[in-house]
């Protein structure tokens, strides 16, 4: 579906930026880098201070040029060596603030990424991951071309700016006062259209963040789209997205052409003017034609350091707008917390799993329980399978467990130990999980496996695959075990993905497995070998199992019948099925098969 954008600044927003406060926010990032930064700063300056010197040595060529052939090849000599060091300046300038850009752009972008990366489900439920990856790269891009480039030269134009009116000032006093008569009419527009600029620049970022948001969801679910014929639609979308993106950009060109056009007609119409009551005075031997000619250097100078402003202006706001996307994404509060001195596991860990009177509803659906009131303990080592309809709370269980959100009332513990008291990263360590909707990354058969355990061997990985009856069709493959497995494992069937996750679980062996539909897009022949490893598993481990299949959930040691979000019995296979409810009613209809062949 279409999402709507982020919604342009309020109106205290913009007022607030209006100075290009956002990008006060980089300062965090640019601070470990200061020596570069002042490094590229004094070569800055160097040659804004060359480049002023050029027209000092102009005029003396000019008003020098009838004087000795001696003297005069001296002149164009310094004009030469001034132009070589302003070129090695200029490039060793670039080469700082090149560097210096890419590098806090580097960090700005792993900052961002170590933040999303953490952030619980219920972070994703408000925003597409399509526009956090355009933050990433769209809005980081912006942000390089001003801290690369556009600081730059914002302030060496500043430096020639105000070098060139004070040397301006000394060359004729008149002629300059006239030029500062045009400064508020080219201030003026700068300020009031550069405000607007940034407000439809942010607008512009946010359609483009909406169509990536669009395209990557679209594009990770194209079979689907293509099976139910929805080409034309999902084209619609992208492009109504695109269109919007492209009349926000539209807007923004449009305006910023408008300033630009204004300010370089001011600047100019002002040093043409300028220029023609310079030449009466030298008609009129009140100044020099080299003065003439440096002063009018000078303005030009001027003239194009306040138009190259005017441009750099529109750059910076865009760059504020694409800094506020960032810092959103940086101060988001993730509802899901470390504690500060988080409490540490016994070891080894036992794996007993409490639930006491929890509660919890979804962010995005407050108003439905997703579990409601659920008590209920996991012995060590216990095998407990989780059945009923759907919505009935069986996966919601298995993120509770893995701490993805916090129950709002109620606790869940792990060997006697609030899940809340602890660092996540250290009781998940315990844990191994085996989705329903595998996630095979892009990369090779090997190392999707060794996900589950980065520092295991080769053989321990041929080891967990060949408990998982993958090694086989691991083995047939054109490179075996390094065979790339494309995008999302596009070269798998859903049973081989689904072995390769099972396979990375057992590579894990945690005290604690975690199985949701783990057998669910299996055929009998591997259903049965898998099993077998299951089996074997989790015999001395605590297994949570959400299943349909009757081979799985009849060897649980305990099933757990849930409904709208409650326990409503619990037993054995046979004692479920004498009591005649909902789990008798559900056996009927999927287990079938396996009644009768009792």
């Amino acid at each position: 579906m279409a999402r709507t954008p982020t919604p342009a600044p309020s109106k205290e927003e913009r007022e607030k930026s209006r100075e290009l406060g956002a990008l006060r926010a980089l300062v965090p990032f640019i601070a470990p880098y200061r020596p570069l930064m002042f490094a590229a700063i004094l070569a800055l300056v160097v040659t804004a201070v060359i480049s002023l010197m050029l027209p000092l040595a102009v005029r003396r060529v000019i008003d020098n040029f009838g004087s000795g052939e001696e003297l005069l090849d001296q002149y164009f000599i310094a004009a030469l060596v001034i132009a070589g060091f302003l070129a090695v300046g200029t490039g060793l300038r670039y080469a700082l603030v090149t560097r210096f850009g890419e590098r806090v752009v580097a960090d700005i972008r792993k900052a961002v990424f170590d933040r999303v990366i953490s952030m619980s489900p219920a972070f994703y439920e408000n925003i597409m991951t399509g526009e956090v990856l355009s933050r990433i790269t769209t809005d980081t891009t912006l942000i390089l071309s001003v801290i690369g480039s556009s600081v730059s030269i914002a302030l060496r134009n500043m430096l020639i700016f105000s070098g060139g009116l004070v040397l301006m000032l000394f060359t004729s006093a008149k002629l300059t006062g006239m030029v500062l008569l045009i400064v508020p009419a080219v201030v003026i527009p700068i300020l009031v259209l550069g405000r607007k600029l940034r407000v439809i620049s942010r607008q512009n970022q946010d359609w483009i963040a909406a169509s990536s948001g669009n395209a990557s969801e679209s594009l990770g679910a194209v079979q689907t789209v293509q099976a139910f014929t929805n080409e034309a639609a999902s084209r619609g979308q992208f492009a109504q997205m695109t269109e919007e993106s492209y009349d926000a950009a539209r807007r923004r060109i449009q305006t910023r052409a408008l300033m630009t056009v204004i300010v370089i007609f001011l600047v100019f119409a002002g040093v043409v003017g300028v220029l023609w009551m310079g030449a009466r005075d030298v008609r009129a031997g009140d100044m020099t034609a080299g003065a003439l000619v440096q002063f009018v250097i000078y303005a030009v100078m001027v003239a194009g350091g306040v138009a190259a402003l005017s441009e750099i202006w529109g750059e910076l706001q865009r760059a504020a707008g694409a800094t506020e996307r960032l810092v959103e994404l940086l101060q988001t509060e993730d509802t899901v917390q470390d504690p500060l001195q988080p409490a540490v596991l016994p070891s080894p860990v036992a794996g007993r799993i409490t639930f006491e009177n929890v509660a919890f509803s979804y962010p995005a659906r407050p108003g439905v329980q997703a579990l409601d009131g659920i008590s209920l303990t996991i012995n060590p080592g216990e095998t407990v399978a989780f059945v009923g309809p759907s919505g009935a709370g069986k996966t919601t269980i298995i993120q509770m467990i893995l701490r993805f959100y916090d129950p709002q009332s109620g606790r869940i513990t792990l060997d006697g130990i609030d899940l809340r008291d602890m660092a996540r990263a250290q009781f998940r360590r315990s844990v191994a999980l085996v989705p329903q909707d595998p996630v095979i990354f892009a990369t090779s058969a090997r190392e999707n496996i060794r996900f589950g355990r980065p520092e295991a061997t080769d053989a321990e990985i041929e080891a967990a695959a060949e408990a998982a009856a993958a090694h086989g069709f691991i083995s047939a493959l054109p490179d075996g075990y390094d065979s790339y497995l494309g995008e999302r494992g596009v070269m798998l069937s859903g049973g081989q993905k689904q072995r390769i996750a099972i396979a990375r679980a057992i590579l894990r062996d945690a005290p604690v497995l975690l199985l949701d539909e783990a057998t669910s897009a299996l055929d009998a022949e591997s259903e049965g070998a898998v099993q077998a490893a299951v089996d074997k598993l989790s015999a001395d481990r605590t297994t949570l199992i959400v299943a349909h299949r009757l081979a799985t959930v009849k060897k649980a040691d305990r099933i757990v019948v849930l409904e709208a979000g409650r326990i409503i019995d619990t037993g054995t296979h046979d004692e479920l099925v004498g009591k005649g409810g909902l789990y008798a009613r559900l056996a009927r209809l999927q287990f079938t098969d396996g009644i009768a062949a009792e």
